[in-house]
């Protein structure tokens, strides 16, 4: 499967976003914590991937590795989404120019650094996005896109998906009005932060009316300005919660905690299969 439509010349994310949208088939990605090529290809290439977040906020993702797994997850035939490290415009400058499809912004609270970051992602147009301050000078984002470079410069203002994370209770005041903003394309809750910035457990979200509450009304927030709403889950059971609840996109897992999970029930296994007591958890 490619990254793009052939048909239509959207990305995979954003076909995705749109039949999860009008159909209700669920829009379903993956998130990497580590670096590296063959890591990131191999989690773009499994069944079922529309797209892979390269995290570059809590990940251990620098600028290098990071334009490698965009150019993997792409090559692959899913949509490379970036996690940047915050609201900067260099950040999402690089993301986009290393040929990501999505670029994701954490900690998100208000209406003005909404309408900078959507500045920051779309090149100016006179007649589509008079705002826009993208500099035109990459050239590897085409690659991702199937598109020569002036091809790419004409139609990713109109190709790209700009997703705010919305995690702390500031930005839940503000949700309906930053979805309102030209050029933003999604909301996504970011359940950990919103629940430390309510003044609990960061952890201990799920059990937390008001943080679910607050989750609730950022996805009605985004619906009601015709935008996407996605949330973080770490299993099925979670993700499919969130989608019975209306949400289009989630993920269902991560590198990082797939393999500690993996590899600490395979070692217990082994251990009581040798006659050896496992080691107690820490």
């Amino acid at each position: 499967m490619s990254a793009i439509d052939a048909s239509t010349g959207k990305t995979r994310l954003r076909a995705s976003l749109e039949r999860a949208a009008s159909r209700g088939d669920p829009s379903i990605g993956q998130w990497l914590e580590f670096p590296g090529y063959t890591l990131a290809r191999t989690v773009a290439s499994l069944p079922g991937v529309d797209w892979v977040l390269i995290d570059c906020e809590h990940g251990n993702i620098d600028d290098a590795a990071m334009y490698h797994s965009v150019a993997a997850v792409a090559a692959a035939g899913s949509s490379p989404i970036v996690r940047i490290a915050g609201a900067e415009n260099w950040m999402v400058k690089r993301a986009l120019d290393a040929g990501a499809h999505g670029v994701m912004v954490p900690m998100v609270e208000t209406v003005e650094q909404a309408q900078s970051l959507a500045n920051f992602a779309h090149y100016p147009n006179p007649a589509s996005f008079p705002t826009g301050t993208r500099g035109a000078g990459g050239l590897f984002a085409n690659a991702s896109f199937n598109l020569s470079p002036p091809d790419y410069l004409r139609q990713a203002n109109d190709k790209i998906t700009i997703i705010i994370q919305i995690e702390t209770r500031k930005g839940v005041e503000n949700c309906e009005a930053i979805a309102g903003v030209k050029g933003i394309d999604a909301l996504f809750v970011g359940p950990n932060d919103l629940a430390s910035s309510m003044g609990y457990f960061a952890f201990d979200h799920p059990k937390i009316p008001e943080v679910q509450e607050a989750s609730a009304k950022v996805l009605a927030a985004a619906k009601s300005k015709g935008k996407f709403g996605g949330h973080f889950s770490l299993s099925a059971d979670d993700a499919a919660k969130r989608l019975q609840q209306g949400w289009h996109f989630v993920n269902c897992g991560a590198d990082v905690v797939a393999i500690a999970a993996w590899m600490s029930t395979e070692m217990a296994r082994l251990k009581t299969m040798s006659g050896e007591t496992a080691p107690a958890e820490p």
